[in-house]
């Protein structure tokens, strides 16, 4: 297992860590911060036997790598990435077909929590990312996931095409999106499937489009031309959630 070690901030953040059972060796609290969400989260860290520390503002704002820690900063133990037989797995355990994301190049953190956080609302059992020309995860990561990263797995592989044709083969199939494309309304998005976002600026890169089985678009009625990729992320994703409902 490959780990990254970093401090949890935001009380969203950090009030899921403790309540996903993740060791949380020392808690950061801006002294004199008192308020029910504040209080919810040191009573978390008394149950788990963290070390509570109250320290000044200065302090809070010298540890922090987001500079919005919102008063809370948990310093964690070691985030692990998960194996792709891991997400596999947790699909298995819940008896559901697997719904799996996979970004393609995805740079800025903040669209990758978010995108995580999409993927834990919408069932996905777990996010897929490239080693290489990504981000990986950060704590501006862990803060924009609002605390999904504790719940949602995220794999790291060498090659996302390889990884793809390998998925297909268990009997996984793919779709990415591409604004040139078939409506999404208008597509299968059923069964065990894997949906690709690409990078913000070029999106899906055509190695990895020729993998996937097919493409779909998502409606566009304005005079510009595309959204942020968290966006349409969450917008593919709930469609994919839309089309299972409809299926039961």
């Amino acid at each position: 297992m490959e780990t990254h070690e970093f401090m949890i901030e935001g009380r969203n953040a950090v009030l899921e860590a403790f309540r996903s059972g993740k060791t949380i060796d020392r808690l950061y609290v801006l002294d004199g911060c008192q308020d029910g969400p504040v209080r919810t989260i040191i009573r978390e860290a008394k149950k788990q036997g963290s070390r509570i520390d109250f320290v000044a503002k200065e302090r809070l704002d010298q540890l922090s790598e987001t500079k919005k820690h919102q008063g809370v900063i948990a310093s964690a133990a070691a985030y692990e990435y998960a194996s792709v037989e891991d997400i596999l797995r947790r699909a298995d355990e819940k008896g559901e077909p697997p719904f799996l994301i996979l970004l393609d190049g995805i740079e800025d953190p903040h669209n990758l929590g978010a995108i995580i956080r999409t993927a834990n609302l919408a069932g996905a059992h777990g996010v897929i990312i490239p080693k290489r020309r990504a981000v990986g995860l950060t704590a501006t990561v862990a803060k924009a996931s609002a605390g999904a990263l504790n719940y949602t797995p995220v794999a790291k592989v060498t090659n996302l095409s390889a990884t793809i044709k390998d998925l297909k083969e268990k009997g996984i199939w793919f779709v990415c999106a591409d604004p040139d494309s078939e409506i999404m309304y208008r597509q299968n998005l059923t069964g065990p499937i894997g949906l690709v976002i690409g990078n913000e600026g070029d999106g899906v890169s055509r190695l990895v489009r020729e993998t996937c089985d097919l493409t779909a678009s998502i409606p566009m009625k304005g005079e510009i031309d595309s959204l942020n990729a968290s966006v349409a992320a969450g917008v593919l994703a709930f469609e994919v959630v839309r089309q299972r409902m409809a299926q039961k």
